[in-house]
Formats: C-alpha cells, structure tokens, sequence
C-alpha cells in the first residue's frame, strides 16, 4: 500500500534518510538534524511529500517529492529525492511502485509539467532504473554552493 507519510512516519524515515546518505555517500548526518527537517517536511507540504510504501504491516520504502516552479512552461516541476527502499526488500517493485504512483498524480494534475531526480554520476544501477520507467537524461549539470555552517555532515 502507498499512502502520504504523516508525522507519526518521522522516526522511519529519518532513520531511512540517515541510512540513504551513508549507503550513497557514505556520509553521517546529524540524526537530531535529520530527524527535526523530516517533521518540517511532514508538516508543511509546501516544503515537500513524503509517500511511504507499507508491507507486512510496516514502512519499507519511500521518496519525497519537492517542487519548483517553472515561469517556462508555468507549472510545478516535481523532484523525486529520498529515495529509500529497505534492504529486505529490495527488487521487488517497490520503487516502481512508489514512482507510478508520483506519475500518475502528474499525469492527473495539468498544474505539474514534469518529473525530474538528479543522481549520483556513477550509480548506473540507478541510472538504469529511471530509465526503464521512461525517464531520460537532461543536459543539464548541477551546481550547488552550500553555507558552511549548514554542512550535511556531522
């Protein structure tokens, strides 16, 4: 079953989000960090969605979905980012299910123009998925300059 995430979701998915980050890139994020922008998150849609995916009674993927606004094409582009799927459960449709859910609300809504993710370089694996289920690489690189004092690090 897919569903929103609610707040009472926050301690799963800070500790998917910390185990994301470490299996990724192999960094420790500063879990009290972590877990008080997940309430944020599940407390302010305008900051983003979380969708959860439930089996055997229990959380065991998701991904959140943030937007940005387009004056191009004036509409809401929605990026997939936290994209965690338990170990146990791995290959198993999770993730396909949880991405044809967020396509089909796209799909639905003429306010959204589109999906985007970005992506590790060299996580082909990940690369392959995305492209499986349609999605094609951009031409477009990402650039960042983050504060010092607001480091992802620990």
């Amino acid at each position: 079953m897919i569903r929103k995430a609610i707040i009472k979701d926050a301690e799963i998915i800070t500790e998917f989000n910390y185990c994301l980050a470490k299996e990724t890139e192999d960094l420790e994020l500063n879990r009290e960090t972590l877990f008080k922008g997940v309430q944020k998150v599940l407390s302010d849609e305008s900051k983003g969605i979380y969708f959860v995916y439930e089996k055997d009674e229990k959380i065991v993927g998701q991904l959140m979905i943030t937007k940005e606004w387009s004056d191009w094409r004036n509409g809401d582009f929605w990026w997939i980012q936290s994209v965690y799927v338990h170990k146990d459960y791995r290959r198993q449709g999770i993730y396909t299910a949880l991405f044809n859910h967020v396509k089909s609300i796209v799909d639905s809504d003429d306010t959204i123009c589109g999906l985007r993710l970005y992506v590790e370089k060299e996580n082909e694996a990940a690369k392959n998925t995305y492209k499986a289920l349609g999605m094609k690489e951009t031409y477009y690189l990402l650039y960042e300059l983050s504060s010092p004092d607001k480091s992802h690090e620990s």
